[in-house]
């Protein structure tokens, strides 16, 4: 099989209504060979539809021969959600990318896991890697109704005396007391959340009142960064192992005017939310605009994601 960075054919062994509008994926080798290992917190890229999308792998990374991604219907998709629900089907090929993780589950004794919607993926395999530790846990899973809250059973079943699920639907039990579950957690509990801007907007302002959030990790779908008030302006990009240099005009690309002068950089999602284009930088000042990289990452300024983000100096290095 080709390597994790290649991309690669699996066949959609198996397709399942995990929850409403939430339709997961059993994908395996067509030959039968064991697929690349992951861990935790990792996605793949799946080429839907002429698109590419990143999905969180929510299976068993104790499984080598399948993943199991989950994929919920946007009624806003651009195309990769609709063509999954509606034209997909158990026996097709797709095209993969990965596994990457820019999520893993750092070391702990406790952990809380806060989940909104469709951002129950990533989680719930961190929440089985923790049980593997022997840590303690509590998963906090928000959603509209039961209904539409995927990987509810398969939670419950992963519940002890140590490792508490709260599922938390709204029309039932009202919205998730963040202050109230963050305050309860274990001193030094690392909190790890997934889902909706909201949410993690929400999550964030919590660990800040409370202290708290030297210990959140989150994962975003998309990216939230904006151009300044002023406007975007040009700036110089040098790629030092091709020799050469371009300018990014306003209302470009970093990795979009290299491809054009013919410097090619692997870049998938092209929305910041992937990390395939992770570049290291050698000289200049970087404006991060992922979600990928930590606070402590981006203020390294040791890479940068090319496909969004820009340059707060005239000239960036790169070592491309």
């Amino acid at each position: 099989m080709s390597g994790a960075e290649e991309p690669y054919d699996l066949l959609v062994h198996r397709m399942t209504w995990e929850a409403e509008d939430v339709l997961s994926l059993e994908l395996v080798d067509p030959r039968g060979k064991p697929l690349p290992s992951w861990t935790a917190g990792a996605h793949i890229d799946l080429h839907l539809d002429g698109m590419v999308r990143q999905y969180s792998l929510c299976g068993d990374p104790d499984d080598p021969g399948r993943y199991r991604v989950a994929i919920l219907k946007d009624p806003a998709s651009r195309g990769g959600s609709a063509y999954a629900h509606t034209t997909l089907r158990p026996g097709a090929s797709v095209t993969v990318r990965g596994p990457r993780n820019h999520f893993e589950l750092a070391d702990a004794d406790d952990y809380l896991f806060v989940a909104g919607g469709i951002g129950v993926t990533p989680l719930l395999a961190h929440a089985r890697e923790a049980g593997a530790r022997g840590r303690r846990w509590r998963f906090c899973y928000a959603g509209r109704g039961r209904a539409s809250m995927a990987f509810a059973d398969e939670l419950d079943r992963l519940a002890t005396a140590e490792r508490v699920v709260t599922l938390q639907p709204k029309d039932e039990r009202g919205r998730l007391d963040l202050d109230r579950v963050l305050a309860e957690a274990p001193a030094g509990a690392l909190v790890y959340c997934c889902g909706p801007e909201r949410l993690l907007d929400a999550v964030e302002s919590a660990c800040d009142r409370l202290g708290m959030r030297d210990r959140l990790r989150v994962e975003r779908f998309a990216t939230t960064a904006t151009a300044p008030p002023e406007g975007e302006t040009s700036f110089e990009v040098e790629c030092v192992q091709s020799g050469m240099t371009v300018v990014v005009g306003p209302d470009e690309s970093i990795v979009d005017v290299l491809e054009d002068a013919g410097v090619l950089v692997d870049a998938s999602c092209r929305d910041g939310v992937c990390g395939t284009c992770e570049t290291p930088v050698l000289d200049g000042v970087p404006d991060h605009r992922d979600v990928v990289l930590t606070d402590a990452e981006r203020d390294s300024n040791a890479t940068v994601l090319i496909c969004v983000s820009r340059c707060r100096s005239p000239r960036l290095v790169l070592d491309l």
